[in-house]
């Protein structure tokens, strides 16, 4: 009977298989449903074979066990069992199943080689491990048995091919350990390490947050602050000061002074055009004064001034104007409501309210006060503006305090307008005049000549400003006499009733000393040497009394140092030690040569001699007077006693001979209605102890004479002439007014009777 046709085999499970190139698989084995593309690239090796088929060979090569080629197995060769036979079929047919399907025994998702490789391989080797072996495989084929002796459904268990083993005899190749797949992080690793750091970065944040806010902030927010702070001085208002009636001589008012910003002035010279005429400035110094300029710190200068001490209301004309980059700020003016009154004495200020010359400069600590200041926050640009709400911190400025003067305005005036003329009259280059109040030392008034207008110092010359009172060094001549009376009059080497012969010229060293009144020999009496200023009998008196006591009281008397009066650039004077004497200067000191003194100084000599015999000091101050009105009174000056109120007394009666007696050198000066008492002298300039051209013409003197109440010292630096023509008459119209103004009595004492040439 003809043979059925060959049914299809089937695997071990049961399965239809078709044949090999029907399947398109490799020997014709069957490929399992949905199996391929990256999975079966990813189970293969580079030769063809899986990964578990190269390490059975390997392991069979290993173990020497020879294979029979597929016939041979087929066909029942002795040496092997039926159950080996099985057995090793079963095997083949599993490795050949594995072939054809490599994720056979795995999983059917498609993607978990994807997931052994990134997992390192643990995955799939865990699952396997955990899982039992798959049973082998068994090729089962179906036949018809003609005969039917196998009865129906008998199938034919059939062997799986295998590839035929290498050689007992071949090479054994070492063993190699197959390389894991490198480990990458474990997916739960990673999540907490990126915990971590993502926590750490919060935390460095947070932490550089808070030291930010609280550590850090002040150093932040000043850097940036810096750039917005404005600082405003606060000018402190300067004391005044007054006269000892409590009348201003210079007092500070309320002003304000014009700015520019040259970074916001955009139209220089229609800026400079608008503000001209309202400061009294040409607009080609304004339109410079607003030129944008560099600092020296490198940065855009963002402040100049226009004006300063500008009335209040220009400044604010100026202001409703609304010119770009012009402000207005509070400032000071100093006012000097007498202009040049006592200005050589005062002194001026600068724009800045620093004390420059006279009493300003001297008491500018105690005028000038101290200055405030305003810091504040200010936006840029055009926002220069505050800013509300910023930082604003205000110190304020603590007034100066003022001082009242010892002078006396009026009296001031006076004596002033008496100098310049008498000064104009004679041609003169330089004049001063001291009026000093016995006993107190106070100086009613200290006039320079030539002098300057205090509120607009910078039109003056230097020498204009000098106090010629303190600073005007001269030899004193003639008006030195009276020290050398009163010194050999408190020495007891001459007596009020003393008198001797006086020859017209005497000879010291190799210098003759004559008098321009000659004696002729005759016997004098002191007031006639006095009257006529002689020389040889006042020289005649020194030899008397001698050097060293000379000396001393030229120092009692307060020459050689200074008066410490207050003024700024006071000279001292010189005196010459008896050490430095020549044979001359026995004839040239006791006559007032030889000896830089100053008008004080010597004013201060014959105001001891008015006062008794005591030397009081000279004093310009006589209060001060805080921002609180509290007066507080100078120190008490310094006093000391030079000649006893007797000889003090006697000495006066001397000088008033000079006033008195006919042709005497000081006619001139003699008040009607008043006794006075004093002397002429006539001497040189001295300019770095050098003698200047021309002479000084001088006097000093007291009244009443009985009962003194002022001294006056008048020096006047002339091209020639003496004391009496040209100080005398000065010195008179001085002290009448004087004794008018303060309103003294006129003398009721006859004046005295002098005799000069006694038998």
């Amino acid at each position: 009977m003809a043979p059925r046709p060959e049914e299809p085999r089937r695997d071990a499970t049961g399965s239809r298989r078709g044949s090999s190139r029907a399947a398109g698989n490799r020997g014709g084995e069957p490929r399992e449903p949905g199996v391929g593309g990256i999975s079966d690239a990813r189970s293969y090796t580079p030769r063809g074979r899986t990964v578990r088929e190269s390490r059975e060979e390997r392991a069979g090569a290993a173990r020497g066990t020879g294979r029979d080629d597929r016939g041979a197995r087929q066909s029942g060769l002795p040496g092997r069992s039926e159950r080996e036979e099985r057995t090793a079929a079963a095997r083949r047919t599993t490795g050949a199943d594995q072939r054809r399907n490599p994720r056979g025994t795995r999983s059917a998702d498609p993607f978990r080689p994807a997931l052994q490789v990134v997992d390192g391989g643990r995955t799939g080797a865990g699952r396997t491990g955990r899982r039992a072996a798959p049973a082998a495989r068994t090729t089962v084929i179906r036949t018809v048995d003609p005969a039917g002796t196998r009865g129906p459904g008998a199938e034919e268990a059939t062997p799986p091919r295998r590839r035929t083993p290498r050689p007992a005899t071949a090479a054994r190749r070492p063993v190699r350990k197959p390389r894991r797949p490198p480990l990458l992080a474990d997916p739960r690793r990673r999540l907490r390490l990126g915990t971590v750091l993502t926590l750490a970065l919060f935390a460095v944040i947070g932490i550089r947050l808070v030291a930010l806010q609280a550590v850090e902030a002040p150093a932040y927010a000043g850097g940036g602050v810096a750039d917005r702070l404005r600082k405003v001085t606060l000018p402190a208002a300067r004391g005044a000061i007054y006269d000892r009636d409590g009348n201003p001589l210079a007092h500070s008012v309320e002003a304000r002074y014009i700015f520019a910003d040259p970074t916001r002035v955009k139209d220089v010279p229609a800026t400079a055009k608008a503000l001209s005429p309202l400061l009294g400035i040409p607009a080609s110094k304004l339109a410079e004064r607003m030129a944008p300029r560099v600092r020296d710190d490198g940065k855009e200068s963002e402040f100049e001034y226009l004006a300063r001490g500008v009335s209040i209301d220009t400044a604010n004309k100026i202001m409703e104007l609304e010119l770009r980059g012009i402000g207005a700020h509070r400032d000071e003016r100093r006012e000097v409501p007498g202009g040049d009154l006592g200005a050589n004495l005062i002194g001026f200020t600068s724009q800045d309210m620093v004390g420059l010359e006279g009493l300003e400069a001297r008491y500018d600590d105690l005028l000038g006060g101290e200055d405030g200041k305003r810091i504040f926050e200010v936006g840029a640009g055009d926002l220069n503006a505050p800013i509300p709400g910023g930082r604003s911190e205000t110190t304020e400025a603590q007034p100066g305090s003022s001082v009242r003067l010892t002078i006396d305005r009026d009296l001031q005036y006076r004596t002033q307008e008496i100098l310049s003329d008498q000064v104009a009259k004679v041609s003169g280059s330089t004049g001063a005049a001291v009026v000093m109040e016995i006993p107190s030392g106070e100086i009613l008034s200290q006039a320079s000549h030539p002098t300057y207008n205090a509120a607009d110092p910078t039109k003056s010359k230097p020498t204009d400003r000098e106090d010629a009172a303190t600073s005007f060094v001269v030899d004193p001549g003639s008006v030195h006499k009276a020290i050398t009376f009163g010194a050999a009059l408190q020495e007891g080497v001459i007596t009020p009733q003393t008198t001797f012969p006086v020859p017209n010229s005497i000879l010291r060293g190799d210098t003759w000393f004559s008098d321009t009144h000659r004696a002729n020999g005759q016997r004098m009496s002191l007031p006639g040497m006095m009257a006529y200023s002689s020389n040889v009998g006042t020289i005649t008196i020194a030899d008397r009394l001698g050097k060293e006591k000379l000396y001393e009281y030229q120092q009692r008397f307060g020459l050689g140092k200074r008066t410490e009066v207050g003024m700024p650039g006071e000279a001292p004077g010189r005196l010459l030690p008896p050490s430095e004497w020549s044979d001359s200067s026995y004839g040239s000191v006791p006559i007032g040569h030889s000896v830089d003194a100053t008008p004080l100084q010597m004013a201060a000599v014959y105001a001891a001699i008015a006062n008794n015999g005591t030397w009081v000091q000279p004093r310009l101050v006589k209060e001060t007077i805080d921002p609180d009105g509290r007066r507080t009174p100078t120190k008490p000056p310094v006093t000391r006693s030079v000649l006893s109120p007797e000889n003090a007394a006697a000495l006066r009666t001397i000088l008033e001979a000079v006033t008195t007696v006919e042709d005497a050198t000081g006619v001139t000066a003699a008040i009607p209605g008043y006794r006075v008492a004093g002397k002429t002298g006539t001497g040189w300039r001295l300019v770095d102890g050098k003698k200047q051209p021309g002479e000084v013409a001088s006097f000093i003197g007291m009244a009443p004479a009985e009962n003194p109440r002022y001294v006056i010292a008048v020096f006047v630096h002339t091209p020639g002439g003496g004391g009496g023509a040209i100080a005398g008459p000065a010195f008179r119209d001085m002290m009448g007014f004087t004794l008018r103004h303060y309103k003294v009595p006129p003398t009721g004492d006859k004046r005295p009777e002098f005799t000069v040439y006694p038998r």
